[in-house]
């Protein structure tokens, strides 16, 4: 039997469904670690789930669990109705899944961003390292999350270290500040940044560097939206008062973890106090701008799947890097294979101290409890050291015995299910 086989992955990406369809998968509301235990502390009780980690990005939603249930069709379906009680699309056609190797090579590969939609993008170690410790917590996470974790974030160091693959670096929001500088508007254009999280606060580093200078930002948090204000030089609002403002504007950048429109035709109306043509940027994931609003004469709209031309030249640029990339992963997957299975040694051997401490103290105590008493104390000291000497072997030899005989086990490939939807 496989020992990773109670590592499971499931994941909308890129790859299956749409982006603009993938804010259907994000959960909403998740302001602290409360929130995210409310949500996927039932999931986990319900579906005897012991270890979960959700992990959202503009390119994909992702669970990484441990189980020792069976995931079939029947345990996707009541996944999907614990937390997707009104998605309007089969979660079992749109979810890959992934299960013991393949899943921990999946992840390998998404730390390494070598599965990502822009390949090469560091961007997805952060937010990886950020969701693990979010659910950690949360108190949703144990010790097996915790490996993978960590054998995801020396994979992807290593892969950056000796590969290309981050070579002349891209992201999605590069990718966008690349296409609005093409667009070539006037530097003292009137920029709204709606939202002050990573993403706008990288945006707003470029839209520095290009010389850009007047910013007005509106944030749900009106001392982040400081923060980032003062770093632009600009004024900073509560995203309430969006509605209210009526100083025009020329660029609107829009990402939140809102997964409703907040730029909705009503408010763009309201915003558009003239009839030049506007430049609207949506990185978020679920979109922030209501497509109507794209739809209209004098917008011009920049989002995530627009910049598909870019993205498809950066993957060929990095074709070769993904592949020396992947031999890095297999090392990796082969390295933690046996870390995880000397891990469990440990854990299978972690009572032997205590046992073998609480026979010799039987011993004294009770077993020889009147020969002892009968002797004098240089006999009780000389049968102390010769007990806690035993003590000290009968704890050693057991785990290096383990521990020798795991080093010779050659790595044996297990069968891989890459995907299964069934």
């Amino acid at each position: 039997m496989d020992i990773l086989s109670n590592y499971h992955i499931l994941t909308l990406s890129h790859k299956s469904v749409k982006i603009k369809n993938l804010g259907d998968f994000v959960i909403s509301d998740l302001e602290n670690t409360t929130d995210i235990s409310n949500i996927l502390g039932p999931l986990k009780d319900e579906l005897n789930i012991d270890e979960i980690l959700y992990l959202p990005t503009c390119n994909r939603v992702l669970f990484l669990f441990v189980t020792r249930q069976r995931v079939d069709n029947t345990f996707l379906g009541q996944f999907q109705q614990l937390l997707y009680p009104n998605l309007s699309m089969d979660f079992t056609e749109a979810a890959q899944h992934f299960h013991g190797h393949a899943a921990i090579r999946h992840l390998l590969e998404v730390a390494s961003s070598v599965d990502s939609l822009i390949i090469g993008e560091r961007e997805i170690l952060r937010q990886l390292r950020t969701a693990y410790d979010f659910c950690r917590r949360a108190k949703l996470t144990g010790d097996s999350i915790r490996l993978a974790i960590k054998i995801s974030v020396e994979t992807a160091k290593q892969v950056y270290s000796n590969t290309k693959i981050g070579e002349k670096p891209v992201s999605v929001v590069s990718m966008a500040m690349r296409v609005l500088e093409n667009k070539q508007m006037d530097r003292d254009a009137k920029i709204l940044l709606v939202g002050a999280g990573q993403t706008n606060t990288l945006v707003a580093k470029f839209l520095k560097k290009f010389g850009y200078s007047n910013f007005t930002v509106f944030n749900r948090s009106l001392v982040n939206g400081q923060k980032l204000a003062k770093l632009l030089n600009g004024t900073a609002h509560s995203l309430d008062e969006l509605a209210s403002y009526q100083e025009g504007f020329d660029i609107l950048i829009v990402c939140t973890a809102s997964t409703e429109y907040i730029i909705t035709p009503e408010l763009f109306d309201r915003l558009n106090t003239n009839d030049q043509t506007k430049m609207l940027i949506d990185l978020s994931v679920p979109y922030n701008v209501d497509p109507i609003v794209g739809s209209k004469t004098m917008v011009d709209l920049i989002e995530i799947e627009s910049l598909k031309e870019g993205i498809d030249q950066n993957k060929a640029f990095r074709e070769k890097e993904v592949n020396k990339a992947k031999e890095i992963i297999e090392d990796q997957l082969d390295a933690f294979y046996y870390n995880f299975k000397g891990r469990q040694v440990e854990i299978a051997l972690k009572d032997i101290p205590d046992q073998i401490k609480a026979i010799k103290s039987h011993a004294f105590q009770n077993v020889f409890k009147n020969e002892v008493s009968s002797l004098g104390p240089d006999a009780i000291h000389i049968i102390s050291k010769m007990m806690d000497y035993m003590e000290k072997k009968c704890i050693d030899i057991p785990i290096q015995v383990a521990k020798e005989n795991l080093a010779g086990v050659k790595s044996t490939k297990t069968p891989i299910a890459s995907k299964s939807t069934q």
